[in-house]
């Protein structure tokens, strides 16, 4: 289809070419940010990674997003080197070398280092970690209601690769953000493995029917920081919020649904599986949460 779009769709911006990146404690062009191929990151997919955004000055919900990864990185046993009110000031020194005040994105992404030889053993990583702080100038340019196709893929269970890690092994969602590309959509809708509604491929998903908002248990899901920040809106906004098991039929006959990731915030979705949702453009209780969640950010970056 001529019209297909990701959940990261932004704005060109030609500033984004002379970006500088910070590189295990230097600040370099974007063109000498390199690591090296026997990086457990390249190798493996062995790394933890977190988005963040910047509004007016201030980095949202920052404290947040760092309590994540450095939890991520206990998980897998990854010593990051850093402090997180280190690494936040790093975040705070890339801003500066980059001149950006607001709508720009960082992703910090962290490795368990350069290994000697190419196997998987951890042991086999004696330099590192390697830390990347990566930022662009990005404004969120998505021009339709985004179309879901539901994928065979899950997400894995906690005993395998928990889905709640914010991992660099990202095959398992870029296979089923291949499968809903090739069904004709933007991103996947995964369920999970009782076979209820789970997420996307990319972003937490709820949907609104009767005036209720409904997400996933969370179970099986991203622990979304801009998913329990609609929740939280939700419950002190008086609109009855429910994280609950339901089903594709309860899905195809809601209302309305939405997207929630820190890159877009709140992204109206129109159709899951060829089904229109609602009339399919952005519903009132959808517009009613992304108006909740503006004046979070104003606050946020007061």
């Amino acid at each position: 289809m001529q019209d297909r779009q990701t959940t990261h769709e932004a704005a060109e911006d030609a500033r984004n070419e002379d970006i500088r990146i910070w590189l295990d404690g230097r600040i370099v062009p974007k063109a000498e940010a390199l690591v090296s191929v026997y990086d457990s990151g390249f190798m493996l997919g062995d790394g933890i990674w977190e988005g963040l955004r910047l509004y007016d000055g201030t980095w949202a919900f920052a404290q947040e997003h760092l309590a994540r990864l450095f939890e991520a990185a206990k998980a897998i046993d990854l010593d990051i080197g850093l402090t997180p009110d280190a690494l936040f000031e790093a975040i705070k020194e890339t801003q500066q070398a980059n001149a950006m005040h607001t709508d720009a994105h960082a992703r910090v992404m962290v490795t368990r280092g350069v290994k000697t030889r190419p196997f998987q053993h951890p042991a086999l990583s004696r330099r590192g970690p390697t830390v990347v702080i990566l930022m662009e100038h990005s404004r969120p340019q998505i021009a339709r209601p985004i179309r879901l196709a539901t994928v065979p893929h899950i997400r894995g269970l906690p005993m395998s690769q928990d889905p709640k890690l914010n991992s660099h092994s990202k095959l398992n969602c870029v296979l089923a953000c291949v499968a809903a590309e090739k069904a004709g959509a933007d991103e996947a809708l995964m369920l999970d493995v009782h076979g209820f509604v789970n997420t996307t491929n990319a972003c937490n998903f709820f949907i609104v029917r009767g005036g209720e908002v409904w997400t996933s248990t969370g179970d099986y899901c991203m622990n979304g920081i801009t998913r329990q920040k609609v929740i939280d809106l939700c419950r002190a906004d008086g609109i009855p919020v429910f994280e609950k098991n339901f089903s594709l039929v309860e899905a195809y006959s809601a209302d309305e649904a939405f997207l929630t990731g820190t890159f877009g915030a709140q992204t109206p979705v129109a159709q899951i599986d060829g089904r229109m949702i609602g009339d399919g453009r952005p519903g009132p209780v959808t517009e009613r949460i992304q108006g909740l969640y503006k004046a979070l950010i104003r606050r946020e970056s007061a």
